[in-house]
């Protein structure tokens, strides 16, 4: 196992600060690379202060190299007391130096602040961190910062009457194990800054609750997930009542996610869809699971939970999944740029979940949603705000199509695909696009001659693989379908 290099942070190692991917969370600066002055460094560590936190190693280079900051002795008193020379006002960021590998390096320990806004004393310049890179703040962007740290709050209350029994010990087990943590449960939530000490008691903030509580329904109402199937493409009520299946969801929000997740793949379907070069049948999701579930996670972090009362809905129609919860978009996001703008509404929830491996990046996620839509040949992800809550709507391409095929009509047409000839591959094509098809459909479609399609169409039909919905011998309005059973 790898051995903690931090006393800060038991997930920081070596192999961490070598490999870790630079993200929300951690930066990399090396001696003598671009913008490593110490004010540039303090730039950098505003940007955390005003996001989420996290960790700036000044000694490692973007490629992963250790350097020693002896090199450069003379000038570290710079760079420690950078934090007092330009940040304002006074801030939670502890500096810590360590040897790797018998060289010396600065680990800045940034704690990110749920109410203050932070600048460069020198010029009141604000920056915000996000995903992998610092952006200065423009006023607006400052107003929006500033009403989403309010909402913030709520994660950082303390849950009242919250007993220490209501823990979930596996799960903190696991969370320990994930972060190299030897230390006792409760020590590892107050480095986490989960729990705040209250005169002699230890208070047990929402953010833990939500994260680690058997039960956070028990103080956060409706912290939990409800899915509802709907026959249909719109949701009827009275006699047009048309909900077919309502389950509810209640748990912490990393075991919330396994159980939504096992769930989901259950409910949504696979279809197969006939390769033509290759004659053989491949199976296509109704939705791809990478799209699903980010959104699932997406809307578990970004919740606004101080809204109670109204649960992450999962709403399951025949031609799309809508995905909403609480809350307007968070700060400097829109929808127009949600693809490449980052802030968490709950970022003591998302760096937890992060820790764990439940999300890289929530605006990565985002990414992904659409990446994996695109590589299925959906149509894209559509995000709307309204009345303050957030919906992410994925539609399918399959709801027209016929939603059942017999394995024993895939097997025969993959068995026979090299006997058949470019026009009966044609007629197979062009029927299970469409799903159905008169003799006309057919001749207009592909090209060949009546006699010829007629031949090749009551052969389909003797082998089981087609079916004719009519009784007339030659009715020219008559439908042919693939067989079901």
């Amino acid at each position: 196992m790898n051995v903690a290099v931090s006393k800060i942070n038991t997930i920081v190692t070596l192999e961490y600060l070598q490999t870790h991917a630079e993200n929300q969370y951690f930066e990399r600066k090396g001696i003598g690379e671009k913008e490593t002055k110490p004010s540039k460094i303090a730039e950098e560590l505003i940007g955390m202060l005003n996001a989420d936190g996290g960790i700036v190693a000044f000694g490692v280079t973007n490629n992963g190299d250790i350097q020693d900051l002896s090199d450069i002795e003379n000038e570290l008193d710079k760079y420690r007391t950078l934090v007092f020379e330009y940040i304002h006002p006074a801030c939670n960021i502890e500096l810590e130096e360590i040897v790797v590998e018998g060289k010396k390096i600065f680990l800045y320990h940034v704690e990110q602040d749920a109410e203050r806004i932070f600048s460069r004393k020198d010029n009141d310049k604000i920056y915000l961190r996000v995903i992998d890179t610092n952006r200065e703040l423009t006023r607006d962007q400052v107003k929006k910062l500033e009403y989403d740290k309010g909402i913030r709050k709520f994660e950082e209350e303390i849950a009242r009457d919250f007993e220490e029994s209501d823990l979930d010990q596996q799960l903190l087990a696991e969370y320990k194990e994930k972060i190299n943590y030897r230390g006792d449960v409760i020590d590892l939530l107050s480095a986490r800054h989960l729990t705040k000490k209250q005169q002699d008691k230890i208070g047990f903030k929402n953010a833990a609750v939500l994260l680690f509580s058997k039960d956070p329904e028990k103080y956060i109402p409706s912290a939990s997930v409800r899915y509802i199937r709907y026959e249909g493409t719109e949701a009827l009520s009275g006699t047009k009542h048309n909900v077919v299946k309502d389950e509810r969801f209640e748990d912490n929000i990393p075991n919330l996610i396994d159980t939504v997740k096992s769930f989901l793949r259950t409910s949504l379907k696979d279809y197969y869809f006939l390769n033509i070069e290759t004659g053989k049948f491949n199976k296509v999701p109704e939705y791809p699971e990478d799209a699903w579930l980010e959104g699932v996670v997406n809307a578990l972090c970004h919740r606004s939970y101080n809204v109670q009362g109204s649960a992450v809905y999962i709403k399951h129609f025949d031609d799309r999944i809508e995905i909403s919860n609480s809350g307007p978009l968070p700060a400097q996001v829109t929808v127009e740029n949600i693809k490449t703008e980052r802030f968490a509404r709950n970022p003591r929830v998302a760096r937890t979940l992060e820790d764990l491996g439940y999300v890289r990046q929530l605006n990565e996620g985002v990414s992904r949603i659409y990446e994996s839509m695109e590589k299925s040949m959906l149509s894209k992800p559509e995000y709307r705000e309204v009345n303050n809550n957030v919906y992410l709507t994925l539609r399918n391409k399959i709801s027209g199509h016929s939603k059942t095929i017999s394995q024993n009509v895939m097997e025969a047409i993959e068995n026979d695909w090299d006997n058949y000839n470019e026009t009966q591959i044609k007629i197979l094509q062009f029927l299970f696009l469409k799903n159905k098809a008169t003799l006309a459909d057919f001749i207009e479609n592909i090209g060949a001659n009546e006699k010829t399609i007629r031949r090749y169409l009551n052969s389909f039909v003797e082998l089981g693989i087609m079916e004719k919905l009519s009784e007339k011998q030659r009715d020219i309005n008559a439908l042919y379908v693939l067989k079901k059973e």
